[in-house]
């Protein structure tokens, strides 16, 4: 039966009332009405298109595909283009499959990209490895939509061949490449960009994105939960003095100079990683407010999830036009950006109170294949009374890390942390099989006593544990591997955990127990000492290799500037 409401339509940047007729899921006919001062629709509030996240890796989330869905409905989201690379990682194709399998379960637009880089790079063991028939095989499905991103630059820089063929059997397949390239500029980003991949969501800085995004790329600004790029690339100062900086400045008239300022320049809105303490607070449509009290203009933010990633990603979404999927929400108004109802397909998914679908509890195989620890393998000897190490620095809210050295004293044989100065111990421990452990420093987490540990550690999930005390770091190892993965916080105080049996990623729970259980962590945590926002995360990317400058591998101490180990004690 047809509707009327007002519309808010991204193709023509405007606003209107018009009758509107669903039919098969597909918006049938969108006629507009002519307005008049009496004029009375029959849905109360603004129909905008369903917001689509066009990067992110849900296992970040913590939740199966199924559960992501039903937190994401009531914030507004109606498509995500998610990258199963955390789970390739674990198991390969199996893992991949599992996402698609359980995605179906759902009412809700689930895409999915190829993952180019399983494993990242070879400093790391890894549960599989994807070569190109894998990624071939992968890129014939109707669910795949892009190759994932590319993360491994040096690979495509000295022109590794099977990288290379990832990268042409994509374009063989008309799909577009997303992009991994932290700070890569000049020469070498314009070898990158040979290759056709045409997004970048890692950019941290304007100067940064502005390059890539002059040389053709599609700038993803991140608004995550460890990474939060909004501020840095909307930043309304580096905006004006941009625009500035043109040619056509001094020419053009006020009101589109006006225009111009209030244009976000980029190109999708994108979260990359989402942790459910964050998800049940909001998800896109925080990120969109976030844009606007930026200085962004409030249609131009909704463009970036909306019509312009499905776009890209051709995807019959995006906009409230005729022949396109009936994925909507009602808000109040975009100002306040109150969630009323989503609408997939043209199917209430969630009534504002209630979300109108449910799914079940899913098994997955154990692959946590770890021995138990003891304090001594967290130890780093050395003959003296005092070193000198290179260590790990991190950030609050940032991914990149730098390389410093500290001078420790040796007990007994035994390098130990510095807690006056912030130096803590780091490792990671493999967990399919091999048993590699690799020990070291890192400064910025603040924990004055205990451990923590978690089996999210970016890329290959292997167990990732921080702390003062080598006892309690074996204590947090043990408690993930007898919980089948997850996190873990210890100390002589007290102890808890969150088990994430499903590839020691995911959990079966719905996104408010796991929050619930994340938040008893953090405080945990923070009791610790530990000041970070988001401890947990930003661990888990305290192994991810492929993002400058120092990180920590099962194999060693990894300087990703120079893309070689380097020894934790300095001569």
């Amino acid at each position: 039966m047809p509707f009327t409401a007002y519309i808010l339509d991204v193709l023509t940047n405007s606003v209107y009332p018009a009758r509107i007729t669903i039919n098969n899921g597909v918006f049938e006919e969108i006629v507009p009405i002519v307005s008049d001062d009496n004029l009375s629709v029959d849905v109360e509030g603004l129909l905008i298109p369903g917001f689509i996240d066009s990067h992110i890796h849900i296992e970040s989330s913590m939740l199966t595909p199924a559960q992501f869905a039903k937190i994401a409905v009531r914030h507004g989201t109606t498509s995500v283009v998610c990258d199963p690379h955390e789970i390739a990682n674990v198991c390969g194709i199996e893992g991949i499959e599992f996402m698609i399998e359980n995605a179906r379960q759902v009412p809700f637009n689930f895409y999915f990209s190829a993952p180019s880089c399983v494993p990242a790079t070879t400093f790391e063991t890894a549960g599989a490895t994807l070569n190109s028939d894998d990624i071939e095989f992968l890129l014939k499905k109707d669910e795949v939509v892009a190759l994932g991103e590319m993360m491994n630059f040096p690979g495509v820089l000295n022109g590794d061949e099977e990288v290379l063929r990832k990268l042409k059997l994509a374009r063989d397949y008309n799909l577009p490449i997303d992009g991994h390239a932290p700070l890569l500029s000049g020469k070498e980003l314009d070898k990158y960009l040979e290759q056709y991949i045409i997004t970048d969501h890692e950019c941290s800085n304007f100067k940064e994105a502005i390059e890539k995004k002059q040389k053709g790329m599609k700038i993803m600004v991140r608004d995550g939960s460890s990474a939060k790029n909004m501020e840095a690339l909307f930043d309304f100062s580096e905006r004006v003095n941009y625009w500035k900086s043109q040619d056509s400045f001094g020419i053009i008239p006020t009101e589109v100079l006006e225009r111009r300022i209030h244009s976000p320049i980029f190109d999708f809105i994108v979260s990359d990683d989402k942790n459910p303490r964050d998800l049940i607070r909001g998800y896109l449509n925080e990120s969109v407010k976030k844009a606007c009290e930026l200085g962004v203009d409030v249609i131009k933010a909704i463009e970036m999830v909306t019509i312009n990633p499905a776009a890209h990603y051709n995807l019959d979404a995006g906009a409230i036009v005729t022949g396109a999927k009936a994925d909507f929400v009602i808000i109040d108004n975009i100002v306040d950006f109150n969630i009323l109802k989503t609408y997939i397909s043209g199917e209430c998914v969630f009534d504002g109170e209630n979300v109108l679908f449910d799914c079940g509890e899913v098994e997955f195989e154990n692959t946590i294949n770890a021995s138990k620890k003891q304090p001594e393998d967290f130890d780093i000897y050395y003959d003296g009374d005092q070193c000198k190490v290179n260590l790990i620095k991190c950030y609050n809210g940032e991914l990149l890390t730098k390389k410093k050295t500290a001078d420790l004293k040796c007990v007994d044989g035994k390098v130990q942390p510095d807690i006056y100065h912030d130096v803590l111990k780091i490792a990671v421990v493999e967990r399919y099989g091999g048993n590699n452990i690799a020990n070291g420093f890192i400064q910025g987490f603040g924990l004055k006593k205990g451990a923590i540990a978690s089996s999210i550690s970016h890329d290959s999930h292997n167990i990732i544990v921080i702390g003062y005390n080598s006892e309690m770091m074996a204590n947090a190892v043990n408690t993930v591997i007898d919980n089948k993965g997850g996190i873990a916080v210890v100390s002589e105080d007290f102890s808890d955990s969150l088990a994430l049996p499903i590839a020691g990623l995911m959990s079966n729970k719905d996104a408010f127990d796991v929050a619930k259980k994340l938040r008893v962590l953090q405080k945990m945590a923070s009791a610790l000492g530990c000041k970070l926002d988001a401890p947990f995360m930003t661990m888990a990317f305290m192994s991810l290799l492929v993002l400058p400058s120092l990180k920590m591998s099962d194999k060693g101490l990894f300087d990703g500037d120079n893309f070689e180990f380097i020894d934790v004690i300095v001569d």
